[in-house]
């Protein structure tokens, strides 16, 4: 087996078993556009070959070395194929395993991938359930591959490193799809506090109670900031509810609208009725 490690000027340093596939085909450069920096069967020399060239020429790191990258047998027990990443559970169960398993990466023949917070919300959305089995659920490596090319698909850390240095070209580079929004930053904090690892949906509901009870409070008192404040303290606890369920804050509202948008009926003593 023959590893290439290859160089984009000004973009990345990355390995590829195969050049052509790889970095023409997938990633639509041209011979001579890129550098051969080494060719060698030795998987180990070209990982910390990778590793010390992409810090050297300040490029994104890789989190996992290249002969550390986990293939068809991962903690989760994917199967990879030519066109699918296959995942051992059920849509509906995905995503706690993929949190389970941040910054696990694997190889496919369109290249290189890993979960990160980013990469879970494109798989979450892209999830299709296996028509042979329900308890098993995959995404097509291509279009995952497209996605991960194309954003910056480590940016967990709203536009910074894990050390903390600036990530300056993010917010010019970075597509809509990978933006960080609210319920990010939300999600962001509540995690760097452990709040998902040993919280409990349970708690969380009791605490929405609570922060209903204040905004209540707040409205019969026409405590304009107070309801103001007691609304987010209810937005917060509910995206936090959502995760610890399994189903992002994003996917809730959609099925809640999706419900409503056809819905007829006429106010009635200050509340809507539905027909």
């Amino acid at each position: 087996m023959t590893y290439y490690l290859y160089h984009i000027p000004g973009k990345k340093i990355g390995i590829t078993k195969d050049l052509k596939k790889r970095v023409e085909e997938q990633q639509g450069y041209n011979e001579g556009e890129y550098d051969i920096i080494l060719q060698t069967d030795d998987i180990n020399i070209v990982s910390e070959a990778e590793i010390s060239l992409q810090k050297a020429f300040g490029y994104r790191v890789d989190e996992t070395p290249y002969n550390k990258l986990k293939f068809n047998n991962t903690d989760m027990n994917i199967n990879v194929t030519e066109a699918t990443t296959t995942f051992p559970c059920p849509a509906n169960k995905l995503k706690g395993q993929l949190m389970d398993n941040m910054h696990m990466a694997w190889e496919t023949d369109h290249g290189k991938l890993s979960i990160t917070p980013i990469t879970v919300r494109w798989i979450m959305k892209n999830i299709q359930t296996s028509k042979y089995n329900d308890q098993r659920c995959y995404v097509y490596n291509k279009a995952f591959a497209r996605f991960y090319d194309n954003n910056n698909v480590h940016d967990q850390y709203d536009g910074k490193t894990r050390s903390g240095g600036i990530m300056s070209d993010h917010r010019q580079t970075c597509k809509p799809e990978c933006e960080i929004n609210q319920f990010d930053l939300i999600r962001t904090w509540a995690n760097d506090r452990g709040l998902y690892d040993g919280g409990d949906p349970k708690t969380q509901a009791l605490k929405l109670v609570e922060e209903v009870g204040e905004t209540c409070r707040a409205i019969l008192k026409e405590d304009a900031p107070e309801m103001i404040d007691g609304i987010g303290d209810c937005v917060v606890v509910l995206t936090n509810l959502a995760e610890l369920i399994g189903t992002p804050i994003e996917e809730c509202i959609d099925r809640a609208y999706n419900e409503i948008k056809g819905r007829t009926g006429k106010m009635d003593n200050g509340t809507f009725k539905k027909d």
